[in-house]
């Protein structure tokens, strides 16, 4: 595994002259690792940073929000006390954006930095790469994260997998997605079995596979998903529909990959890497014994959640001018300023599917070569209230909410005004440039608004 070419080192000084470098720069570099030294005063660092830190400092937690961009780039706090990362600091930082915290001699960290880079160096590798921008468009924090955590967990092991989410966030493309990165290199084929689909009569055979004659319909031997999926990968869609007796009878394969066929008393040996999804709330079925706790943890080696869509709303642009490529390719409309922010600020019950719908529908009433426009959008989908914009609703709930709590408009300008320095940072990854530049102001005056905030708090 390669190593990122540059590193960017942050630290204070706690004693000595400012010009001193501490030793795990220099065991750093003896690890192939270019490093530069951030000014003591920067927000935006660019790139993997490590943060060395000599002793408790309050502000850390937020330096390492700007200097992560809230997570978005990689960040080891890094420190040679224990006492820097005491009473809980340690899951703070993690919290506000660390990708992890070492503690240590300056060669044993070294050398957990350098393993760590390296190892995300991959996984970002593979993150940029075209079977993943094709196929799960997105690059909001949040889709990000989860991304992450998919193409490490596929590279990386053979763990089962367990993906938990609503309908429509793209559960079945990550489940391909997980076959497709998954390092084996006699890897076969990709099997997908839709447990909503199976009869329970016949439930060993689709599983299982059946000699001829052992039932009276089966004319012929079958091969069931566990022989099919020999070598490969085997989805089971919507594993939460499967009914007690049927989750006790996959126990043995799943564990120890040997099953017999219906009508046969020889054992099958079968290996494959098993992907589970569901929409459903599996830890709630368990408490109310829906589904069987053993089986659960055979199958939820690693758990992850799609994000919906209204949790990565950032992301809506992107999907939106996707799935105008995929059925315009390289002449695809733009779209509307205010159509665009009706697609942003609706909500979608089905997701992402929902959203490729909606835009189908409007794709397919446009005609001509400008952009998609107002007139584009079905009738249906177009804001209740004429004159007023996609967002107004929320805006009037809002102010009427404050209104009623007694707040003056002095107070109510002042909250919203904050609520968008908040979101704009979060959604520039922390970064004072971009936001000021969103909110229409300069670095000088949202620096400022952000310190005369934190006084008032404090």
């Amino acid at each position: 595994m390669r190593i990122p070419e540059k590193l960017s080192i942050w630290w204070t000084q706690s004693g000595g002259p400012p010009e001193a470098v501490p030793g795990v720069v220099h065991a750093l570099a003896s690890r192939g690792l270019e490093t530069h030294r951030l000014p003591a005063d920067t927000d935006d660092a660019g790139g993997p940073v490590v943060l060395l830190a000599d002793g408790p400092q309050p502000d850390l937690a937020e330096r390492v929000a700007a200097l992560s961009r809230h997570g978005n780039e990689r960040l080891i706090v890094a420190a040679r006390s224990r006492a820097a990362v005491a009473d809980g600091a340690g899951w703070r930082l993690l919290a506000a954006g660390a990708s992890d915290v070492v503690t240590g001699t300056d060669a044993d960290i070294a050398e957990l930095v350098a393993a760590r880079f390296a190892r995300w160096h991959e996984v970002d590798r593979l993150l940029d790469t075209a079977v993943v921008a094709r196929n799960l468009v997105g690059r909001s924090a949040a889709w990000r994260h989860v991304l992450r955590q998919i193409v490490e967990i596929s590279r990386f092991s053979s763990s089962a997998v367990l993906l938990a989410g609503e309908s429509g966030t793209g559960k079945e493309l990550v489940a391909r997605l997980i076959h497709t990165l998954d390092g084996r290199d006699d890897k076969r084929e990709l099997v997908v079995l839709d447990c909503t689909t199976i009869v329970p009569e016949l439930s060993g055979s689709e599983f299982f596979g059946h000699e001829r004659g052992s039932f009276t319909s089966a004319v012929a031997a079958r091969d069931g998903a566990f022989c099919l999926a020999d070598g490969g990968t085997l989805v089971l869609d919507e594993v939460g529909e499967l009914p007690p007796r049927l989750q006790a009878e996959l126990l043995r394969v799943v564990q120890e990959g040997t099953y017999k066929r219906v009508g046969s008393n020889a054992w099958q040996r079968t290996r494959f890497r098993l992907v589970c999804a569901t929409h459903r709330d599996l830890a709630g079925d368990l408490r109310d014994g829906r589904f069987r706790q053993d089986f659960y943890y055979r199958i939820a080696a690693w758990t992850c959640r799609l994000p919906p869509l209204r949790e990565r709303r950032e992301d809506v642009p992107l999907l939106v001018r996707h799935f105008l490529a995929e059925r315009y390719g390289e002449d695809a409309p733009e779209v509307d300023g205010e159509v665009l922010d009706l697609l942003v600020s609706r909500d979608y019950p089905g997701n992402v599917r929902d959203l490729r719908q909606l835009v189908g529908r409007i794709a397919h009433r446009h005609v001509g070569t400008g952009p998609l426009t107002l007139g584009d959008v079905p009738v249906e989908e177009r804001p209740a209230a004429a004159g007023r914009s996609a967002t107004s609703d929320g805006f009037d709930d809002a102010a009427r909410l404050a209104l009623a709590r007694g707040l003056s408009l002095k107070e109510i300008g002042g909250a919203a005004g904050d609520a968008a320095v908040r979101i704009a940072l979060e959604e520039e990854g922390g970064s004072i440039q971009r936001a000021a530049r969103r909110l229409g102001v300069t670095d000088r005056a949202l620096q400022l608004r952000r310190a005369s905030h934190r006084q008032r708090d404090a």
